[in-house]
């Protein structure tokens, strides 16, 4: 009797103990990562030992997240199965940072509780990127991009951004994983930028869904100021200053230029100078500027002797006449006028007048007609002392004439054949004595245009 009575005391305590679950759950994943907005899984290797009796087990959860495996997985009594076990973020899920997944371990005669752990993050905070150093001379530059999570992405498209390149890449990442790409750089793409930190952009596209990734760059400050001059020209002379900041950062700049008191009336600047100092018989002119980065300051000084040059021709010239005035002893002035004949002929008055600047002795006086022209009897007071009508010469002798004497020779020329337009006589030629030298001079040649007004004689 006190046997069946242990066996029934026994039996209530051990019996329940057997039909309920009892599942012993692990695993040896860690850092898991749920990725939401590529809709990519929170996976786990887990390990589950049935410590009770044998069941179909299912695994479910109370929070709307879709789990894998769905389908019943039969653990006998003390068997250990390995499972993947998948966990999908829920569309209307905009929590991220670490959570505790609460879940239920299913059977006929029960249920266990099971949470899980691990991260909630979306696609760009699963990957760094970076870039080593850049300065002016850089000819290439070295870019990463790194795995940050647990997680292997088979398949991503990434497209490099900043201001000095762009770079498109195809790749997988591994957990964890690092790769560097070497981009070739050209000059001409940065050279007006300058020192400092810039940005570099990563989009990388993940199951149809494109996330942008930010680094940085460090643009290493230097400073190069390259200055070249050039002198070039004679009368217009031209001084040509440039100055090309190849570094980046902004530089200072002075440029002095000196001239002297008479060159600095025929120069100009270009741009004008911001200070200009007299010291002396010299001037200097000054420009200060700030060069920005990739860019080239010019500065044209330009000096034009041609000015001052046409004013000394014009007064040297002015003063050679002069002195040759004043040089000549006999001046011999031409000039003509219309006359109209009796007998309608077309008839001329030749005037020439003697001036003696200086004494004169034994003067001759020397005038030629035009071949289409005749002499008229008359003259004026001076008488001729030759006339040559064969060879068309008039000539006058005087035996001297005093320093200041004037004499008015003048005659009448005429021919029955009219002439249009321009007329031109011979020039009237003097030879004379001075100081035992034989001398002579020329006069003016005298036009006359035949549609001016006449007067009658």
């Amino acid at each position: 009797m006190k046997k069946v009575v242990l066996l029934a005391f026994l039996a209530v305590l051990i019996l329940p103990t057997i039909l309920a679950i009892n599942l012993d759950v692990n695993t040896n994943s860690s850092d898991v990562v749920m990725i939401k907005d590529v809709n990519a899984p929170a996976t786990f290797n887990m390990q589950i030992r049935n410590l009770g009796m044998y069941d179909n087990f299912k695994f479910y959860n109370l929070l709307g997240f879709v789990m894998l495996p769905k389908d019943s997985i039969p653990i006998a009594y003390g068997e250990t199965k390995n499972i993947l076990f998948q966990i999908y973020p829920r569309a209307d899920l905009g929590y991220t940072g670490f959570y505790t997944f609460n879940y239920l371990a299913q059977g006929s005669d029960g249920s266990q509780n099971e949470s899980l752990n691990f991260k909630i993050i979306n696609l760009n905070d699963a990957f760094e990127v970076g870039a080593s150093e850049i300065n002016p001379d850089s000819n290439s530059v070295t870019i990463y991009i790194q795995n940050k999570v647990n997680f292997n992405f088979d398949s991503l498209e990434v497209q490099f951004h900043s201001p000095f390149f762009t770079m498109d890449q195809q790749m997988s990442l591994a957990p964890y994983e690092k790769k560097q790409f070497t981009v070739n750089l050209n000059k001409d793409d940065f050279k007006s930028l300058l020192a400092g930190f810039y940005t570099l952009s990563a989009d990388v596209t993940a199951g149809g869904t494109t996330s942008t990734v930010e680094g940085g760059i460090n643009f290493a400050e230097k400073n190069l100021l390259s200055v070249s001059e050039k002198k070039y020209g004679f009368l217009i002379f031209t001084d040509l200053i440039q100055k090309a900041n190849q570094g980046n950062v902004v530089a200072d700049s002075q440029t002095s230029v000196t001239k002297n008191i008479i060159s600095r009336l025929f120069t100009t600047f270009d741009p004008v100078p911001d200070a200009v100092q007299r010291q002396g018989l010299k001037v200097d002119y000054t420009w200060e500027n700030k060069i920005q980065p990739g860019t080239t300051l010019t500065i044209v000084v330009t000096t034009n002797w041609l000015l001052p040059l046409f004013i000394v021709i014009f007064v040297a010239a002015v003063v050679f006449l002069v002195i040759q005035l004043t040089k000549t002893t006999l001046n011999l002035n031409k000039s003509v006028s219309f006359l109209r004949a009796k007998g309608g002929e077309f008839a001329l008055k030749v005037t020439v007048i003697v001036h003696a600047k200086k004494f004169a002795e034994r003067v001759t006086v020397i005038d030629r007609l035009p071949y289409v022209a005749k002499l008229y009897e008359k003259f004026g007071a001076e008488q001729p002392s030759k006339v040559d009508e064969k060879n068309k010469r008039i000539e006058w002798h005087f035996d001297r004439l005093m320093p200041g004497e004037k004499r008015v020779l003048s005659y009448i020329i005429y021919s029955k054949v009219g002439v249009l337009g321009r007329f031109a006589l011979p020039t009237a030629r003097a030879v004379y004595q001075r100081e035992g030298k034989i001398h002579e001079s020329e006069s003016n040649q005298a036009f006359l245009v035949t549609e001016q007004n006449v007067k009658r004689e």
